[in-house]
């Protein structure tokens, strides 16, 4: 049932329009004031970064996609051989199914064509509803050999799917045990609506080691769910969230001032080097990228890599422009501003 689920939004996600419909990212509402005379060379830029006690060659994750079903396995290789080749860091998609259906495991595994990345296993918070606990985190971690476990929130998906999993009663407490008895750290992240404020603020409290804020503007799961849903009710009531969520700039903003001290990743409709760049300079540590990289993952480890050097580049290209020589420089750049 879970890789029906996961191969048909696989395909949906691929074939039909799931982009949000009148909500943007909010980064268009930014801009760079740009440097003349940035006093520094272009070859000099390092892009180099820390994020949960490892080194990135660039503050750039391939965020959370798939896993559980054949095609999920080809395309968690090729994107985890070319985040080797970069440097980055990667998640793979839920592994509810991988812990559920033993036969899924190798789906997600990746880590004998990506021996050094930074690579983060992922399960649905609310399954510590449902039976999971610390024991089961834990596997998902063992399963795939992952640095670092996110536990990803989706109440609004959950209320849209038919027998979705909807008691988020008591969820944060739950979260806080994982946080102290895991031995690696522990990411939480939205799926495309954005984390708030408070949603930060209570996050950090309990030792969350980084948040993703997966803001609105990207892949609208409302819409992927509408193209999956088989009776007309649920697509109609799917449909009418198709403007629901926090814009990923604005959630970022949200969640640093809930969140000052905990390391945040910016994901959610983040499609260029030069969006990089500008969650970046609002603060990110890192930024997730999805949707630009699932169809070239279909297609081979070259054209993920291709799709990475030409993000890197405008990164580049944007930090030379600021005069920023490394991601430090960019973050907080005064040369940053809000228009419109």
């Amino acid at each position: 049932m879970h890789n029906q689920r996961k191969a048909e939004h696989l395909r949906v996600t691929l074939e039909e329009d799931v982009r949000f419909r009148g909500v943007t990212t909010g980064f268009e509402h930014y801009r760079f004031i740009h440097q003349a005379l940035p006093e520094i060379s272009l070859e000099e830029i390092d892009l180099s970064t820390s994020l949960l006690g490892k080194r990135l060659r660039a503050p750039l994750l391939i965020s959370a996609m798939t896993g559980g079903t054949p095609q999920a396995s080809i395309i968690n290789r090729h994107l985890a051989r070319a985040a080797q080749i970069h440097g980055l860091a990667m998640g793979v998609g839920s592994q509810r199914t991988g812990l559920e259906e033993r036969e899924t495991v190798d789906t997600y595994r990746v880590r004998d064509v990506a021996p050094d990345i930074l690579l983060l296993a992922n399960l649905g918070a609310v399954q510590l509803n449902h039976g999971y606990g610390v024991e089961h985190c834990r596997r998902a971690v063992e399963m795939i050999a992952a640095d670092a476990l996110v536990l990803h929130l989706n109440p609004l998906q959950e209320a849209l799917q038919p027998g979705g999993d909807t008691d988020f009663r008591r969820l944060l407490s739950k979260i806080e045990v994982v946080c102290r008895a895991l031995p690696v750290p522990v990411v939480v992240k939205e799926v495309g609506w954005g984390i708030s404020e408070t949603v930060a603020r209570q996050l950090a409290a309990v030792g969350v080691a980084a948040i993703d804020v997966a803001g609105a503007g990207g892949t609208s799961w409302s819409e992927v769910e509408a193209h999956c849903a088989a009776e007309a009710r649920v697509r109609r009531i799917a449909t009418d969230f198709a403007e629901w969520g926090i814009p990923t700039a604005e959630s970022l903003i949200r969640a640093r001032r809930g969140a000052p001290h905990t390391p945040l990743i910016a994901s959610g409709g983040i499609r260029t080097g030069l969006e990089v760049a500008k969650a970046l300079a609002l603060g990110a540590a890192a930024a997730g990228i999805a949707t630009p990289f699932l169809r070239p993952a279909t297609i081979s480890v070259e054209a993920v890599s291709e799709e990475i050097d030409i993000i890197l580049k405008e990164l580049r290209i944007a930090m030379f422009c600021v005069g920023a020589a490394t991601v430090d420089q960019l973050k907080d750049t005064p040369f940053l501003e809000r228009v419109g």
